[in-house]
Order: C-alpha cells, then sequence, then structure tokens
C-alpha cells in the first residue's frame, strides 16, 4: 500500500513545478520574462533555439503555472506571472532566484536587438500614416472625448507647477494645456514626423514654453518633472515596463505620474490600423509595473468610448506615506 498521503493533484502540481524550475534554460526563460512580453519567434532569437525545442519548455513553464500567453494579433505573447496558493512560496524563492541571475551579453544583445526592431516597427508606422493617423485612431477614441478627464485629474492631482513631460505627444493636443499650468513642457516622441506635427501645433499656438526632443524615455535631456504624462501611448512601446522605470527616475520628489491607455481587449484590427503592440492592458499589469518602478498609486478611472473599448486613467506618485493627502 502506497505511503503517500498527500492528495494526487497537490503532488502533481508540485511536480511540474519542481521539474519546470529544473532546467537552467527554463531559469533563463523565466530571467527574461520577469521584464517583458515576448513572443515564440523573439524567444527563439532570444535564446538562439530553433521552435519546436522552445515549445518544449514553454508547456512545461505553462503547466506549471509559472508563464502564460495571451494573443496579440495572430502572435501569442508569453509572459511571467506571480503564483498563488500553495506554491506561492516556492514560485516567491524562485523568482528571487532568477531574478538574480546575470544574463550573458549574447543574450542582453539579443534582447536588445528585439526592442530595437519593435521601436523601428513603432517608428515606420507612423511615419508612413502620420497624415492619416487622425481619422485611424478616431475609429477608437479622440482625444476630445477623454481629455476633459485627463485634464481635470492633472489640475486635482498635481500641485507642484515646475516642469512637466509629455511622452508621444502626438499632435500636441494637451501641450496647450501644460503649457498654461507649468513652468516648463518637455515632450518627447521616438517619431520625427509626429514630432514636426507637434511642433506646429506649438508654433501656431505659441508656446513658448514648449520644448519637443527626439527620442525615447532614455533620453539624458530629459529634466526632473513634477508630472509626467503618459496619454494613449503604452500600447505602442517595446517594453511598458521599461517604461515605468525609465519614468519614475525622471519624476521629482512627490511628482505625479499620469497614464492613459486601453483595457485590454480582443480587437486584433488595431495593430495594423493603428499601429498597436499590445491589445491595451489589464489593471493589475499597469499597477504591478508601477510597484517594481516603487510609485504608489493615487487614482484611477474607467470611461466606455467607441466600437466597445474601454479607456482607463491612473496616477502614481513618488511620495512617501499617506496618498491620500
Amino acid at each position: 500500500m502506497s505511503r503517500i498521503s498527500a492528495p494526487i493533484s497537490r503532488l502533481d502540481n508540485t511536480a511540474a513545478f519542481l521539474k519546470a524550475a529544473a532546467d537552467p534554460l527554463r531559469l533563463l526563460i523565466l530571467r527574461v520574462l520577469a521584464s517583458n512580453s515576448y513572443n515564440v519567434a523573439e524567444l527563439c532569437q532570444i535564446f538562439s533555439l530553433r521552435q519546436p525545442a522552445l515549445s518544449h519548455h514553454l508547456k512545461l513553464l505553462t503547466h506549471a503555472g509559472l508563464i502564460l500567453s495571451r494573443k496579440e494579433g495572430t502572435s501569442a505573447f508569453y509572459r511571467r506571472v506571480p503564483v498563488s496558493g500553495e506554491l506561492s512560496a516556492l514560485a516567491d524563492a524562485l523568482y528571487l532566484t532568477t531574478d538574480r541571475l546575470a544574463l550573458d551579453s549574447t543574450i542582453q544583445g539579443s534582447v536588445a536587438d528585439v526592442h530595437q526592431a519593435r521601436t523601428a516597427t513603432a517608428q515606420q508606422f507612423f511615419e508612413a500614416n502620420a497624415s492619416t493617423l487622425r481619422e485611424q485612431q478616431d475609429l477608437i477614441a479622440d482625444f476630445g472625448v477623454y481629455g476633459e478627464q485627463v485634464a481635470e485629474m492633472i489640475d486635482r492631482l498635481s500641485k507642484r507647477r515646475g516642469t512637466a513631460l509629455e511622452i508621444g505627444p502626438g499632435r500636441g493636443e494637451l501641450l496647450a494645456f501644460l503649457s498654461q499650468r507649468y513652468q516648463q513642457v518637455q515632450a518627447v516622441d521616438i517619431s520625427s514626423t509626429m514630432l514636426e506635427v507637434a511642433r506646429r501645433t506649438v508654433e501656431q499656438a505659441e508656446l513658448n514654453n514648449v520644448t519637443l526632443l527626439h527620442g525615447d524615455t532614455t533620453q539624458e535631456d530629459i529634466q526632473s518633472a513634477d508630472l509626467i504624462v503618459v496619454n494613449m501611448v503604452l500600447h505602442h512601446t517595446p517594453s511598458p515596463v521599461r517604461i515605468f522605470k525609465d519614468l519614475a527616475g525622471h519624476l521629482s520628489r512627490d511628482g505625479i505620474l499620469v497614464v492613459c491607455d486601453l483595457v485590454r481587449h480582443d480587437q486584433s484590427w488595431v495593430k495594423d490600423a493603428c499601429g498597436d503592440l499590445w491589445q491595451g492592458f489589464e489593471q493589475e499589469e499597469l499597477l504591478s509595473w508601477a510597484r517594481d518602478a516603487s510609485l504608489k498609486p493615487i487614482d484611477s478611472q474607467f470611461f466606455a468610448l467607441r466600437n466597445g473599448f474601454q479607456f482607463q486613467l491612473f496616477t502614481f506618485t513618488t511620495r512617501v506615506g499617506n496618498t491620500d493627502e
């Protein structure tokens, strides 16, 4: 008679977990997935593997509950997930260990190549579609539909009015509002074509305290800001979690980060029509990325948009202590 008294399902789950963790390559996959989501082709590139070999490892990690996949257009993107229940302590210890692993220069270079390819794809889309982007984005929501809520939240929560920073200003709809309320305004965009569109808005409105920068959130000449706005941009970015960490570094003490973006949806047509890399985000994803960047949530709002889309508006701060003050 077997002496095993624990439920078989519990033992199976534990065995699957330990099996998934008992391989150096799978540990590296967990390490890479800690900071971003990748599809199969990207992971094959990062680890120099053929798809059948990689799929085997992904299957084991998925069965163990350590990763999940979700559709973004026609591709399945894999991400690491927190583990709850009886295996949570094991998972926490495993993640703590893998996150301390140093990636060799080859893997780091491959990850950088994937990010650069994503950035190039976004740049090419905006360069090619700058003149028609408004019509395409209006299928989801024009800035006028939700701009009032963004402005109201900024006025209510942002008390210090030194420097404001907008990431991806688009056509510059928000810049006049920021220019009237802040001593200095910076706007950063990876697309030179879209930046020229914003520049025309700035010049026509004579916004003399607005500076436009061509680049991304790693720009060294970005000033420390009392307010940072990321308005319907996150779903275009190669690495949303990196955006949060970069911007946390640019926030002044007690600064406010405003993030406006789509709620997770299943309308894959936006990837081609609007150049979206991600089909919106779950609320917990935004909160998790903020926590990882040592940012504290202040407020959130949700609104219905056109064609079944929903919009989420979050504010975060570097503030220590009670965020309700």
